[in-house]
């Protein structure tokens, strides 16, 4: 950080560096689910299953030939296709180059899709075992996102959005009681 005097008034100059962290949002969500991991893989690979996890927030297009990622090449980096990203369904509001930079076939992957509205936007999705119960596993969803505009709303939303996913997905996949609503939230 660089302190200028002009006029007898001092001001802070920041780095372009610092002010991206400043802007940047990281949020962490698990769930304990007691469906078999190649279920949960299944389901978190499917279009099928991520609409239903967004519904009613969002519904994102693909190209109808594509049920789930299985149906992709995935080469890190390189983006997949284009979404549309409709809120509640019906309201064009922004678009996502789908683009996976990690992908660990039945264990996650890395999103890190350019998208319109973000400036910033990866989604880490793991599956890993449940140190408190063998017959479990953990999904976690690790984001890190830099909004374009309104960033304590969009943090609020996002925040909204994922809860929203994660008890769809203990609905749908057996999820375990946790304290609170059932879904860990680690905002940082």
């Amino acid at each position: 950080m660089l302190a200028k005097k002009e006029d007898s008034i001092e001001f802070k100059v920041l780095g372009t560096t610092e002010q991206r962290m400043r802007d940047m949002v990281s949020m962490r969500f698990e769930s304990r689910l007691s469906a078999p991991t190649e279920d949960v893989w299944a389901w978190i690979t499917s279009v099928k299953g991520i609409s239903a996890e967004m519904w009613p927030f969002f519904r994102m297009t693909s190209p109808k030939s594509i049920r789930s990622l299985a149906d992709i090449r995935i080469r890190p980096g390189v983006p997949m296709f284009r979404s549309y990203v409709f809120l509640f369904g019906f309201l064009p509001i922004d678009f996502s180059d789908m683009t996976l930079v990690e992908f660990n076939e039945g264990r996650g992957f890395v999103e890190q899709s350019p998208m319109g509205s973000m400036k910033l936007w990866r989604h880490e999705r793991q599956i890993v075992p449940c140190p408190s119960d063998p017959g479990a596993i953990l999904l976690v969803d690790q984001l890190t996102f830099r909004p374009r505009m309104a960033k304590h709303f969009v943090r609020w939303f996002i925040r909204c959005v994922f809860i929203h996913r994660h008890n769809v997905l203990k609905a749908r996949l057996g999820g375990a009681q946790q304290d609170g609503d059932g879904v860990k939230n680690l905002e940082m």
